[in-house]
């Protein structure tokens, strides 16, 4: 009758720490979907990748900044 009591605490004991550890672990996020990111278009001077909704659009090329659509793309 002793084993008995003794491997039951084990048990019980073993359960509330997986039960505890379950419940205190931090769940994982989400993963976050792509489609919440706005869509990003590369400056044809510099190369930095900007918003489209904040990038300047020339001769269907895009800028990153009034200076950059100024002097034109980059020439290697």
């Amino acid at each position: 009758m002793g084993l008995f009591r003794l491997l039951f605490w084990i048990a019980l004991i073993v359960v509330a720490i997986w039960l505890w550890r379950r419940l205190v672990k931090p769940r994982p996020d989400a993963p976050r979907n792509t489609s919440e990111a706005p869509p990003m278009v590369r400056c044809a001077h510099c190369g930095i990748h900007v918003p489209a909704s904040e990038a300047l659009s020339s001769e269907e090329r895009w800028y990153c900044s009034r200076l950059h659509l100024e002097q034109g793309p980059k020439r290697p």
